[in-house]
């Protein structure tokens, strides 16, 4: 997968967050003690803090068709980005977009995101409807889609087979 394809690619905007009052204290402190080092510290704690907020102002977000080719070409790191697009999309309450993205990683085999289909799934139609996508996730070693099949589990309550 190419950069800039997957969350969490380097570093985020979070340090630059962090190393502007970073930067900022340490100024402070070089000018009520003198030091003039730390005054220079400062000054590259900043213009660090700057570029890193442009450099992730000005990246493109992520192109969904790119990833779930990577993520057919088997790029583990795609399929985790598809899934956290989906997720994403759920949050927003874009539903019909998180399926699809959620989709495509199962196609690529992401357990994960066959759980978290299941449970969109279950949002929307009910247990019965998501029960394929739990089980899917299940057979895949998901722990807690495990837990639904067990005896007394919302998928098999009364002991018997809940195989369809």
């Amino acid at each position: 997968m190419g950069p800039g394809l997957g969350p969490g690619r380097g570093t985020g905007p979070g340090l630059g967050y962090f190393l502007l009052p970073a930067g900022g204290a340490l100024s402070l402190t070089g000018v009520a003690t003198g030091n003039g080092t730390l005054i220079s510290l400062s000054w590259i704690m900043w213009v660090l803090g700057i570029l890193l907020l442009f450099r992730n102002r000005s990246r493109r977000p992520v192109d969904p068709r790119k990833l779930a080719a990577a993520a057919a070409a088997g790029d583990a790191r795609a399929v985790r980005g598809l899934r956290a697009l989906g997720l994403a999309a759920r949050a927003e309450g874009r539903p019909d977009a998180a399926e699809r993205l959620l989709r495509q990683a199962v196609e690529a085999g992401d357990v994960e995101s066959m759980w978290e289909l299941g449970r969109l799934v279950e949002q929307r139609e009910g247990l019965a409807a998501a029960e394929p996508w739990f089980r899917m996730a299940a057979q895949g070693g998901h722990a807690v889609a495990r837990r639904l099949f067990r005896p007394g589990g919302a998928l098999h309550p009364d002991g018997s087979d809940p195989a369809p």
